[in-house]
Formats: C-alpha cells, structure tokens, sequence
C-alpha cells in the first residue's frame, strides 16, 4: 500500500493524543489545575491534529462530514463518531481537572473507554480488510491499542508501567513482522486463484493490463526493498520500544530522560508505521505480476 505521509501522521499523532486521554481518564498523572490543563492541551492537539491530517488523505476534504453517517457498516465512520464523542466527553472532564481541582471518576473512566474504543475502531479500518492479508490479523488491533497505552503512559509520565507496555509492543511489533511476511501465502492467493484460470495450470503475464499508471498501482501497490525494509524495522524497534524502555529504567527519572524517550519513541513509531502501510500487499498486485 502507498505509505500516504498524511496517513502515518494521523494513525501516529492521533494515537499518542487517545493514549493520553485513556491515562488521563483513569487519573494518571494525578494532576489539577494549569498542569492538568497542559496535559489536556497536549492531548486534544495530538489527536485533533492526527485527525486534521487524515482530512489530507480524501480527495474532497470538504465531504468529510459524510463519513459520519455509515456508523453501521462503516469502521471508517465509526472511529469518526467515536473520535467526536471522545473529545465531546474530554472537554468537560479537563475542564473540572483545570478549573475546580476536581475529578469525576466516572465520567474520566468514559472517557478512557470512548478512546480506547476510538483506537480500536481505527485499527479496525485496516484489519477487517482481507485483501490484505498481512493485516488482516489480530496483531494489527494489537498494535494500535499498545502504541496507545505506551505512547500515552510515556506523555503521563507513568514511567514504569510504560516501560513495560514499550517492551510488551516490540515484542507483539516482532510477532506481527514475522508472521505478516507469511500471511500472503498462508491466505492461498494466487495469480491462478485470482485469475480464475488455476485449472489450466501454472498463470502468468503476457503484458502489463496497461501501460501507464493508474489508481491501482499508486495506492494499492508499493514494493519496498528487503535490506531497506529491515534496516527500518530495526530502527523502528530499537528507537521506538527498547530505547525509551532503557532510559526510562536505567536513568533517574526527570525531565530529560521522560523527553528524549518520548522524541525517540515519536521516531520509532513513524518509522514503523511507514512500514505498516509499505509492506501491506495488496492482492490487486497480482494483477500486475507484483505483491
């Protein structure tokens, strides 16, 4: 799939800003008044941001209001509805945080599940797709809740409980590379299954369908190569999960060390989820002798 940068932003800047309000909505930082109001701002902005971003990805941004309305069937809408009532439901709960030096328990544990539910719902849009096999896995919902709760722990400042969700998504970030490089050929899909064609024996092509690009071969067929797609999982892995769980384990806990882990665990996960969309093969592909 294209790695569309707007794309990456969203999945990554809107993760980090609902991973925040799930800690927040639980009362972790344990903070009232201007500094529950930095929290807050910083949150909104992350994921108003991401969400900002993904509007770049529609080819008439000024429809976007109408994804809202296929919450039905529609993964897509349903992050979107998710999304507004979890900002809906924020606001207010900041407010009090920042205004009366109080918290409302009940309505920050609806805010924590409405993000969670909105982290989810996003996963969801790639992971119900079976014509991509390396995503339609468990590991994908996985993925996303995880860089989350990680990403959201580092930003409030729950040091130790980060660490140890950092380490949990490399190593669910592991799982998910190695059986994502199988899940192709483990789906049984082929250019004679695709082709219809698989009884007359082995199907190749004689020529291209067409020959300039198209749609098709922009957004749903990116080939990376191999050394360059291990060298970014590498430091997807190392600058995004085992850094920061080293710093934040290994070095007194305070400002620096808590900001260097979050720029490097910022870094890691755009690399990889760069990665997430470059090697997402599409069966389309075969239509073009490419995967």
């Amino acid at each position: 799939m294209h790695p569309a940068p707007s794309i990456i932003l969203f999945t990554t800047l809107s993760g980090l800003g609902f991973g925040l309000m799930i800690w927040m909505g639980l009362g972790f930082p344990g903070v009232t008044g201007w500094t529950a109001f930095a929290f807050a701002a910083l949150a909104c902005g992350l994921a108003g941001g991401g969400l900002v971003a993904s509007t770049f990805h529609l080819r008439h941004p000024e429809r976007a209001l109408k994804a809202f309305s296929q919450w039905r069937s529609s993964w897509l809408s349903r992050e979107g509805v998710l999304s507004v009532a979890t900002l809906a439901a924020f606001a207010p709960y900041a407010a009090e945080l920042w205004l009366y030096d109080m918290r409302l328990a009940g309505l920050g544990w609806l805010v924590a599940a409405l993000a969670l539910a909105t982290v989810l719902a996003t996963s969801m849009i790639y992971a119900q797709i079976r014509a991509v096999p390396r995503w339609h896995h468990w590991t994908t919902p996985a993925l996303f809740v995880l860089h989350a709760l990680a990403g959201g722990a580092l930003l409030a400042a729950q040091t130790y409980v980060a660490a140890l969700l950092l380490l949990a998504l490399g190593g669910v970030q592991i799982y998910h590379w190695r059986k994502g490089d199988i899940r192709f050929r483990e789906a049984g899909t082929t250019a004679e299954t695709a082709t219809g064609l698989g009884r007359m024996g082995r199907v190749r092509l004689l020529e291209p369908p067409h020959t300039g690009r198209n749609y098709l071969l922009r957004e749903m067929v990116h080939v990376v190569g191999r050394r360059h797609a291990e060298r970014l999982r590498l430091i997807s892995l190392a600058a995004g999960c085992l850094l920061p769980a080293f710093l934040l384990s290994a070095l007194p806990s305070g400002h620096l060390a808590a900001g260097i882990a979050v720029l490097l665990h910022l870094g890691g996960v755009l690399a990889g989820r760069w990665l997430f969309f470059a090697e997402a093969e599409h069966v389309v592909g075969l239509y073009y002798g490419r995967r």
